[in-house]
């Protein structure tokens, strides 16, 4: 009997499209044979939509409002074998939907309630993996409530690590918020955005020089397994949301032209971060490695990486000998494996 599949995509974060796309991917690779899978989207207002608008959607590329809460589209949901989430950022990839489809009963592709949030929170991420021994740039971590009221205290977080320093929202994707500050004037301007879209923000150090910037995808459960490292290349200066989604601007080199042990490294890195965060089913983990001293920092753990047949996840596998089809077909299984 064939497994149903519902595929849910779109959401309210910065990734709404890339998730559309991801998931047209998905419908397209998945063998009709062995599986029934229904797409729902999600539209950047929350709304669960029927079947006709999540058809239009998922054709246009983005979804208009419309559609019932999702409240009132939960019950809708049960009779399926297994739900894939492809969804990023807020309410997709930090636990709520997860803790959703926890409640209904529902297996669901991916991490659980645990370690989505604590790998989504870039500060939860580095307190958890600094007690594992994995380095990581230095950061100082303040609220919305300490800027309203203390604003100097906050600009004495920032003098603490020096300048230049990266301001980012804590629970945000797709480098949606994030500023390169390289002077004080800069600060403010800075932190009033990231706190705009956050009560939590990160202040960054710097890495000495110019990092590579270098990827590795993990497949599995409680016996994960590491991808060969990539390495994405770009010009701007940083990996900001237009370099991330502008063609052409990053390109991607699989396997990363790095020595082995340090490659190996990255792998082992990759592997513990996955455990000690509780994850499960997949994962996309970044590092900065400056080659001039040969130091590795992790930069952050992605729970539910873009997934489209040319994102950097996909390719990681494809490199490894995994095809797309057969990529999503094994997390599709390790989602029913884990519940």
């Amino acid at each position: 009997m064939k497994k149903r599949i519902l595929l849910l995509a779109g959401g309210q974060s910065g990734e709404h499209e890339v998730s559309l796309m991801s998931a047209r991917s998905v419908l397209a690779a998945l063998p009709p044979g062995k599986f029934e899978v229904t797409p729902l989207v999600v539209s950047r207002q929350g709304q669960w939509l029927p079947p006709s608008d999540t058809a239009r959607a998922l054709e246009n590329g983005h979804a208009e409002s419309g559609g019932e809460s999702l409240l009132r589209r939960v019950g809708s949901v049960q009779g399926y074998d297994l739900v894939f989430p492809l969804l990023h950022g807020p309410n997709g990839e930090d636990g709520t939907i997860q803790g959703l489809l926890t409640l209904a009963g529902l297996p669901f592709v991916g991490s659980g309630v645990l370690g989505s949030a604590a790998s989504m929170d870039k500060v939860m991420t580095k307190q958890v993996l600094s007690s594992a021994g994995i380095p990581q740039v230095e950061y100082r971590l303040a609220t919305r409530r300490q800027w309203k009221s203390t604003p100097d205290a906050v600009r004495d977080l920032a003098s603490e690590l020096g300048l230049p320093l990266f301001v980012k929202p804590a629970n945000l994707g797709s480098s949606v918020g994030i500023s390169k500050v390289r002077s004080e004037a800069e600060l403010d301007t800075a932190l009033d955005l990231a706190f705009s879209l956050d009560r939590r923000v990160i202040l960054e150090a710097m890495t000495p020089g110019k990092p590579r910037e270098l990827e590795v995808g993990i497949l599995g459960n409680d016996a994960p397994i590491a991808s060969p490292v990539g390495e994405l290349r770009f010009d701007a200066d940083f990996y900001d949301y237009a370099t991330k989604y502008t063609e052409g601007e990053a390109t991607m080199h699989i396997p990363a032209q790095v020595p082995p042990e340090l490659a190996e490294q990255v792998r082992q890195y990759a592997l513990t971060a996955f455990r000690v965060l509780d994850c499960a089913g997949l994962a996309r983990i970044d590092f900065f490695y400056v080659e001039s001293s040969g130091q590795l920092y992790l930069n952050e753990v992605n729970t539910m990486p873009g997934f489209t047949t040319t994102s950097m996840y996909p390719k990681l596998w494809e490199a490894a000998g995994l095809s797309y089809a057969e990529l999503v077909t094994r997390l599709i299984e390790l989602g029913l494996e884990e519940r």
